[in-house]
């Protein structure tokens, strides 16, 4: 396939998704830039740093000019840089925001300035809420439950308002990732389960009758990919779930039990967060034609080769792992 952009500008391309996504891009032919604070230390991309068509700028969204020089010349931007979760957000709200929403701001204006054809924004699937309805479809009212989750809420509405002749904007709401990349996660649903598992022989669940939606990691970088193929006029202003299933957390637990293997006790605990998310990938599917490849036991597969590898050293104490532990360790501002 002849690509249609050349050089990507990747913002937080270091993070757990990034360091997926970025040597997949390399692979395909495309220069790509990475910005990035490297919070997480500098490993995640090591295996592709001396090639050629990648360029790390480590610094701070929120400084406008490293970002103008950073969009020059690119032609793409996936925009995965956030501070990524409620806990980690609810530490400084005011941090949160000027990261998630003030320097986004900037970005959307300075990539249009700068010639960008096409920006793609990863939201997420916590921007609905808690809806009664079986299938939470893209259709559906927003009502995010927190602050990281109501400006990823406004972010997407700055971006879709921001649509010109072209300028193409696309929002993915993804779920919950898991699975093993470089720059390894290990505060997210399925992965911690994984890590106590193999390393404790023992999993506690809260609750369980919860439904969770989650992706494989391979998958997720496989949509941003995708999102520089499609055509304009099928993704111009869309928004697009981007899921696999949706898993009760015993279910998870019960994958994760079994795939591990050997004697795992499994503890379940009750749990004052009775939430559900039961999110539908239909319309990515049925109006782009991509469905996920990969499993939770894939994932649950990954982590264990890279456990048995000792790719992943310290697992349970280590904070690179936990984006909580990290930034409370940093006290970015």
């Amino acid at each position: 396939m002849k690509r249609k952009f050349d050089t990507v500008l990747v913002t937080g391309g270091a993070g757990y998704v990034g360091s997926a996504l970025v040597p997949r891009l390399l692979d395909l032919g495309y220069k790509v830039r990475v910005l990035d604070l490297y919070i997480y230390g500098d490993k995640a991309l090591e295996a592709v740093r001396t090639h050629p068509g990648l360029t790390e700028i480590k610094g701070d969204l929120r400084d406008r000019a490293l970002v103008e020089n950073s969009a020059k010349g690119c032609d793409a931007v996936i925009h995965l840089a956030c501070i990524s979760n409620d806990p980690s957000f609810e530490l400084d709200p005011s941090l949160g925001r000027s990261i998630n929403y003030d320097a986004f701001l900037d970005l959307v204006e300075v990539s249009k300035k700068a010639g960008v054809r096409r920006f793609v924004y990863a939201s997420s699937s916590s921007v609905y809420g808690i809806k009664d309805e079986p299938e939470v479809t893209e259709d559906l009212s927003l009502d995010p439950l927190t602050d990281y989750s109501k400006y990823k809420a406004m972010c997407e509405q700055v971006l879709l308002n921001a649509a010109a002749s072209g300028f193409v904007p696309l929002v993915i709401r993804p779920s919950t990732v898991c699975g093993y990349a470089p720059r390894l996660r290990l505060d997210v649903v399925v992965n911690i389960l994984t890590n106590h598992a193999y390393h404790n022989r023992k999993i506690k669940l809260f609750g369980g009758e919860q439904l969770r939606p989650n992706i494989h990691i391979t998958d997720m970088a496989e949509i941003y990919v995708k999102s520089l193929e499609w055509e304009d006029a099928l993704i111009n202003g869309k928004i697009y779930n981007a899921g696999y299933m949706n898993h009760k957390v015993k279910d998870l637990g019960e994958i994760v039990r079994r795939t591990v293997g050997g004697d795992i006790d499994v503890e379940v605990v009750p749990t004052n967060d009775n939430r559900s998310y039961h999110v539908s990938s239909e319309k990515i599917a049925t109006e782009l034609g991509f469905e996920p490849r990969y499993s939770i036991e894939d994932a649950v597969k990954g982590l264990v080769r890279a456990f048995d590898a000792g790719l992943a050293p310290n697992s349970m104490t280590d904070p690179v792992y936990f984006n909580i532990k990290k930034m409370q360790e940093i006290n970015l501002r």
